[in-house]
């Protein structure tokens, strides 16, 4: 099974300094929703794993996050593209639960569900603790400089062999290309 995991806010859609809280906050960045499409065509199966500690401060509830989720992936079948599974994490920091990333209880448990060894998954995400979480779990990171993906970059200490593109749709065009027979490997332009 060939799988990558993509952190949400940020990476699919726009991110937003006071949360995404509510269908019509959710705007997917252009080009991305079509990338989902080209790794599913690549055969590719798409998980997301995205903190939303929103629940935890009451900015939204459960069924506000149901319904953003319903956008998203009506939005990305419009073009194509399917999103296997949604796997996110309720809490606050101050929780100190397993889930939040950069702790890798949801990589833990994306590996359980799809009965996979995440060694060379990619995982592509705007933060740094969505490439701390995906690179102990065995991962291989990829930032991408929409949302909070530039400020990740100048602040450093990126996981070792970390890969930067542009935005989703660049990483996806380089990933499938180096994934094609006789190719090199993948570097960012």
């Amino acid at each position: 099974m060939k799988l990558i995991i993509l952190d949400r806010d940020g990476v699919i859609n726009h991110d937003s300094p006071a949360f995404v809280k509510s269908p019509a906050e959710w705007i997917p960045i252009p080009g991305s929703l079509e990338a989902i499409a080209r790794l599913n065509q690549a055969g590719y199966r798409v998980v997301i794993a995205s903190n939303q500690s929103g629940l935890a401060r009451e900015l939204f509830d459960m069924a506000t996050l149901n319904a953003i989720h319903q956008k998203m992936h009506a939005m990305a079948q419009l073009v194509g593209a399917d999103i296997d599974a949604i796997f996110f994490c309720p809490h606050a920091a101050a929780d100190n639960c397993d889930c939040r990333k950069p702790k890798t209880g949801m990589f833990e448990e994306i590996g359980k569900r799809f009965k996979l060894n995440l060694k060379g998954v990619p995982v592509v995400g705007d933060s740094l603790r969505d490439l701390q979480a995906g690179f102990v779990s065995g991962c291989t990171p990829y930032l991408v400089l929409t949302g909070k993906g530039e400020k990740t970059q100048e602040t450093g200490g990126l996981p070792p062999g970390t890969q930067v593109f542009a935005d989703l749709a660049a990483m996806v065009s380089a990933f499938l290309k180096a994934q094609a027979p006789g190719q090199p490997p993948l570097r960012a332009d």
